[in-house]
């Protein structure tokens, strides 16, 4: 019987760069391989990089990397992100040993794949793909009823079509009142690589001025690791 693997782009120790969870260390295991092509990606290296590992091997590294509080085990934050790291199986069965370990583990996931297989121990922040993704077509929209309150919804947006967009889908679905946090993110400028053209970024102002003006219950939100460490640097 062949041992369960996954193919693992990076597996690093970092801080929280997003989310309700911003600031805090975590260890992040990104996954290879995505199905979307998001206008404004910025892992796009995690197409294709990586190589196979048991999941014995990467439970053995994040615990390797991980400092540990005194006289606890298996503390701290574990984010599974990709690429789409809902495309390999295998994941389900990580993030169950991860959380079995006592660790609190956040899913970051583009939305266009099934959570519902996910334990439900696990936290799942679900980036529905806004109009200027180039990738709304593909938001597997059932997700929506599948949501808990400990989840996380994350709208990336490109421009002020995008922020109406995701205003209106956050009212017809209730979102403020059945996850724990909506977050809205301003897209960074991106440039263009092999296989994306890129994008220019969108203000952080406007964004505030659009929440504060229509009275939001969302969080606003920046890309703390790319501010600390900049936009291009990996492992962060």
């Amino acid at each position: 019987m062949n041992e369960a693997t996954l193919s693992i782009n990076e597996i690093f120790h970092s801080l929280q760069g997003e989310g309700t969870r911003i600031g805090r260390p975590c260890t992040f295991v990104r996954l290879t391989g995505c199905h979307l092509r998001c206008t404004y990606c910025d892992t796009e290296y995690a197409f294709h990089e990586g190589r196979r590992m048991t999941l014995d091997e990467i439970i053995e590294q994040v615990e390797r990397i991980t400092p540990q509080k005194t006289g606890t085990r298996g503390s701290g934050l574990v984010e599974i992100t990709g690429g789409e790291p809902l495309l390999q199986p295998n994941v389900h069965p990580l993030m169950s040993r991860l959380a079995d370990a006592g660790r609190t583990v956040l899913l970051e996931t583009g939305g266009a794949c099934d959570i519902a297989p996910c334990d439900r121990r696990v936290i799942r922040i679900v980036d529905l793909k806004t109009p200027g993704s180039g990738e709304c077509d593909r938001n597997d929209w059932a997700n929506l009823d599948r949501l808990h309150e400990r989840d996380e919804i994350k709208f990336v947006l490109t421009d002020r079509a995008d922020y109406q967009w995701a205003r209106k889908v956050m009212s017809e679905h209730n979102l403020p009142g059945r996850v724990a946090a909506v977050l809205l993110s301003p897209v960074q400028p991106v440039p263009a690589g092999k296989e994306l053209p890129g994008t220019t970024g969108m203000s952080l102002k406007d964004l505030a001025q659009w929440v504060l003006e229509d009275g939001l219950d969302v969080t606003v939100q920046v890309q703390l690791h790319k501010l600390i460490w900049g936009p291009q640097a990996r492992g962060v």
